[in-house]
């Protein structure tokens, strides 16, 4: 059994969560925050058998999108600063992945 942590752009979420929901995966959300924009994304958890790991991936990358967001600071005259601009990728979604030991209702 495989753990697949996957966050997301919160752009995204609903059309990922649909998308595995609709063929047949659990998954449970969660929101966060991170990386250069300190954007909200949620985190996905799924379980899953092993032989059905490369589905749940694809799922995901067909239902994430990457982009190039700008944010940029303006100038402060009183300190003397420049504007400056910065670029990052937003939207698609960071994976990761591990093998369960043992898996447990109780």
């Amino acid at each position: 059994m495989k753990m697949v942590m996957a966050i997301v752009h919160r752009d995204e979420t609903a059309r990922v969560l649909e998308a595995l929901i609709t063929a047949g995966y659990r998954v449970t959300s969660s929101e966060s925050r991170g990386g250069m924009l300190r954007q909200t994304s949620q985190t996905l958890l799924i379980g899953v058998e092993t032989e059905r790991l490369k589905h749940v991936l694809s799922i995901i990358k067909e239902n994430c999108r990457s982009q190039v967001a700008m944010e940029s600071t303006e100038a402060d005259v009183t300190l003397q600063t420049q504007p400056t601009r910065s670029w990052a990728e937003v939207g698609g979604a960071v994976v990761f992945v591990w093998t369960v030991e043992q898996f447990e209702v109780f």
